[in-house]
């Protein structure tokens, strides 16, 4: 019996619905893009068509996705600004968009070129907060958090994954994503998988292997080898929001800033390492960035941190 097609989208024909899972199938397969990244596209494509098709009256097509205006495109971003949406979110959606046509395009079933032809929005540049060094090695320090009613093992996990954030760079989907083969036997470094589930070797502190070990001596649950290395209160993988909330409790024991947050931590290895002399090529690696010119936002945080302490200690600053 053969197998029925899938109905089209509400708001796109049949050939553009096709269109859209093989393009979500080379996202994935191909770009090896993770499964939320393809979420995010998959949504942004489906509010970018659903749009038009109630701006245009019609069901998106093919041959109509070629003859839109860039007008066309601004009335959708002047909808999606008036429902609150803010520029990031709104250059985010774009992008999808604009991922989708050029696949489109790649495969000979149009140009749309009304994408093109509008700016994406202006967003304000924001540059990274990193903790300062002395902060940033006490947030392992379990005795900071004495007076909570928490267990040992519990002070010892987030101490562990903390410090593989600050220690190794890590993102927080990284380190929560370890598994304990992972970590046996590693003496200096270890592998992790990061975005677009690209593999990458980090260094791994002593210390920072020390608390791993400490973590896991403590540990109440058997950690399977191929199971989650950091666990919850009830044996499953730990949140990033428990992480988070951990952090909420060391910025009042240290009296940090809102923006120490566990991402603060990643940002401060490699500000920290800059500033210690480390090139930016070997930071980029470190942090598995795709494009050097995401690493090169250290050297502005790094720019600003020697001006302040300029303005602060020159005489005539």
């Amino acid at each position: 019996m053969a197998t029925p097609k899938p109905d089209p989208l509400p708001f796109a024909d049949k050939d553009v619905s096709a269109e859209i899972r093989r393009w979500l199938g080379h996202l994935g397969d191909e770009r090896r893009m993770s499964p939320k990244t393809c979420e995010a596209y998959r949504r942004d494509v489906h509010q970018f068509l659903a749009f038009l098709a109630e701006h245009l009256g019609q069901r998106v097509t093919l041959s109509g996705l070629s003859r839109l205006a860039p007008a066309d495109v601004r009335a959708f971003m002047a909808a999606r600004r008036a429902l609150g949406i803010g520029g990031r979110s709104l250059m985010r959606g774009l992008a999808g968009a604009r991922s989708f046509a050029r696949f489109l395009e790649r495969d000979h079933k149009g140009k749309v070129a009304a994408l093109s032809a509008v700016r994406a929005p202006r967003v304000a540049k924001t540059l990274p907060k990193p903790l300062a060094v002395a902060a940033a090695t006490r947030i392992t320090d379990t005795e900071l958090r004495a007076g909570e009613e928490r267990e040992p093992w519990v002070l010892a996990r987030d101490a562990a994954v903390l410090a593989l954030l600050y220690g190794s760079g890590l993102r927080i989907s990284e380190a929560l994503g370890l598994k304990p083969r992972d970590v046996a036997g590693a003496r200096d470094s270890l592998t992790v998988i990061g975005k677009g589930n690209k593999a990458r070797m980090v260094p791994v502190l002593p210390q920072v292997s020390r608390l791993i070990a400490d973590y896991m001596a403590l540990c109440p649950y058997d950690l399977a080898p191929d199971g989650p290395l950091f666990v919850g209160q009830k044996g499953r993988r730990l949140s990033p929001r428990i992480l988070q909330l951990a952090m909420e409790r060391l910025r009042g024991a240290l009296n940090l800033p809102d923006t120490a947050t566990p991402h603060a931590l990643r940002h401060s290895f490699a500000t920290h390492l800059l500033a210690r002399g480390g090139d930016l090529r070997s930071i980029q690696e470190l942090l598995g960035h795709a494009s050097l010119s995401t690493t090169q936002i250290y050297t502005e945080v790094d720019s600003e941190r020697l001006l302040a302490a300029y303005r602060s200690a020159h005489p005539r600053a």
